[in-house]
């Protein structure tokens, strides 16, 4: 994001269901296949012989090489080699919400589908056509895939969620600090030892000109150390709340000045100042529909991951192929799973700037 801007990929956004929804990571195989044909009347995405494949009562030949024969069930065998435990993880995942949607007696319709669809589509000032175009030549999902894979899951977690997500104006105000407010430009030191970190401190002290130099002879943050300690300008509320004292240091710093040590859990962090950017939009009016449709959408995702974290404790799976059973305890990958869900419904697929120039559309800042 450049300095005084406001980014064009929402903030905490950034990649089976989960991994082909925000950010740009793609991880499709598990996902393009471990979902059944879905019925939009029914209440959730239907399994087996009812989604619509097709029953075999034997073998069909898929191919020959010279005359000898490969099987369905041969193909069949070595997919699931390779994928069978993640699409059979994404299956369970997947019938733990139509479970509930049918407890609760919650639909989705094919107008909610394709108002989804459209939503995002537009959200990137594209047509939907030119979308599942984009979808399919960059990540592999057909818009059947895509509709039933990723756009349906989206909906019935949203649906569980249920609440009406209230925004606060202090959220406002932080979010609009974040993405808009005065940042200070620094190079970074991590340490991971303290009197080290001491020794160096003393160092940057007695020649802060040479502050880039001691970077790249002694931090041990691997990125910034290359570049002699230059990291990204920072903003307000921009990271975890264990990086807020890191925060608070660097806008107490003028240019020039060197910080103390800063303490990050087991490192230890020395600033150098090089100047605050200046603030370009002063007004929160100006953005707050923006701000107001983004915060929504984040504490939308998060409720979205506590429902579904709340329906694995309180699902019991037996899974024959792991050898597991879980049920009454927090399950470590439900988080992951809402997160590839968020990605993958909202975000532009990697790779795909040019052609969004060529078909005429305009990239447009997800909310």
């Amino acid at each position: 994001m450049s300095e005084g801007t406001h980014s064009a990929t929402p903030k905490g956004r950034t990649t089976a269901w989960m991994k082909i929804l925000g950010g740009t990571a793609v991880v499709v195989a598990g996902a393009a296949v471990m979902f059944q044909v879905f019925q939009a009347e029914q209440a959730a995405a239907p399994t087996g012989d009812e989604a619509g494949k097709v029953k075999l009562t034997s073998s069909p030949e898929l191919g020959r090489v010279n005359g000898k024969t490969i099987s369905y069930d041969t193909v069949a065998r070595e997919c699931f080699d390779r994928i069978g435990s993640e699409v059979l993880d994404n299956i369970i995942n997947r019938m733990i919400i139509q479970q509930e949607m049918e407890k609760r007696k919650l639909l989705i319709s094919e107008t909610e589908l394709n108002q989804e669809v459209t939503k995002i589509a537009e959200r990137f000032n594209l047509p939907v056509e030119t979308w599942y175009q984009m979808l399919q030549s960059e990540r592999d999902l057909t818009p059947l895939q895509y509709r039933r894979d990723v756009i349906w899951p989206m909906i019935a977690l949203r649906k569980l969620a249920g609440e009406e997500i209230h925004i606060a104006e202090s959220d406002m105000q932080q979010a609009f600090q974040r993405d808009y407010g005065p940042r200070v430009r620094v190079r970074m030191l991590m340490l991971d030892n303290v009197r080290r970190a001491n020794e160096v401190w003393e160092k940057a002290n007695r020649t802060p000109d040479e502050f880039d130099r001691l970077a790249r002879e002694n931090s041990i943050e691997p990125n910034s150390r290359s570049l002699g300690g230059s990291i990204p300008p920072i903003s307000r509320y921009s990271g975890n709340p264990d990086n807020r004292a890191v925060e608070n240091a660097a806008f107490r710093l003028k240019e020039g000045e060197i910080s103390g040590l800063i303490q990050v859990g087991g490192k230890y962090v020395i600033l150098k100042c090089e100047g605050h950017t200046k603030q370009v939009i002063t007004d929160i009016q100006d953005v707050h529909e923006q701000l107001y449709d983004q915060l929504v959408e984040t504490k939308t995702q998060e409720r979205i991951a506590e429902v579904f974290e709340g329906l694995k404790r309180q699902t019991r799976v037996d899974n024959y192929l792991s050898n597991t059973t879980t049920g009454g305890r927090k399950v470590s990958q439900a988080g992951n799973y809402t997160k590839q869900i968020q990605q993958t419904g909202t975000t532009l697929p990697a790779n795909a700037q040019n052609k969004v120039r060529q078909t005429g559309g305009v990239q447009a800042s997800p909310r």
